[in-house]
């Protein structure tokens, strides 16, 4: 007969029994962790510290960008730059090649001066000029004629009894240039050279304008004893 209390067969039975739902719980906690942690790397998203996209040409070379560099080309010409001033349309006449003398006439048409500077050649063509033929200029610029040969030789016009200012003009035509000896207003009261004498272009005449001095010194008045 039996007391109702387990024997040494049955407590072993119960031991084992145990045992093995121990050994199962810890195979079901170590399979779902491991499922946990396949589950876990499928995730598409990826780490933070990886790049999102690699690169696919040369690892030196920059990423294009939209920002233009310098060396793309402009698709608008720039702007003209302002002038100090408004061009008239006024240039130097082509004279170049040309009589010196018909070369001035073309300078005295569109208001300009002019010099002449004389060679050692023999002719009277204009060989350079400065400005150059075709340079923008303003109205009163000077141009320099430069001609092949010497100044030619001029007569020395009459200019007593003249206006002062007509007498300039008719020295300028005639290739002379005016000096002032006793004012610029007035009519003219003596010359030098005298009118007929031969001289060059270039050359000075002097006048006398007004009533300036007297040419017949006063007499002074003798001392009486």
């Amino acid at each position: 007969m039996t007391d109702g209390y387990p024997g040494p067969a049955g407590r072993s039975d119960r031991t084992r029994l145990l045992l093995g739902g121990a050994v199962a719980t810890v195979l079901l906690v170590v399979i779902g962790a491991s499922g946990g942690w396949v589950l876990a790397s499928g995730d598409d998203d990826p780490p933070a510290d990886r790049p999102v996209a690699a690169a696919t040409g040369d690892p030196t070379t920059a990423p294009p960008t939209d920002e233009p560099t310098s060396s793309s080309p402009r698709t608008t010409d720039p702007a003209p730059r302002s002038t100090a001033h408004t061009s008239t349309g006024l240039t130097v006449p082509e004279v170049v090649g040309t009589d010196f003398d018909v070369a001035r006439g073309l300078l005295r048409d569109r208001k300009l001066g002019w010099r002449l500077v004389f060679g050692t050649g023999t002719g009277r063509a204009v060989t350079r000029t400065s400005p150059a033929p075709g340079a923008p200029v303003r109205k009163g610029i000077t141009v320099t004629l430069w001609v092949d040969g010497p100044a030619p030789v001029v007569e020395v016009p009459d200019l007593t009894g003249n206006d002062c200012d007509d007498a300039a003009d008719d020295l300028v035509e005639a290739g002379l240039y005016p000096r002032y000896a006793t004012g610029r207003t007035g009519e003219v009261s003596g010359q030098d050279p005298a009118a007929g004498t031969a001289a060059h272009w270039n050359d000075p005449v002097s006048i006398s304008c007004g009533a300036g001095p007297s040419a017949t010194p006063t007499p002074t008045p003798s001392a009486t004893p």
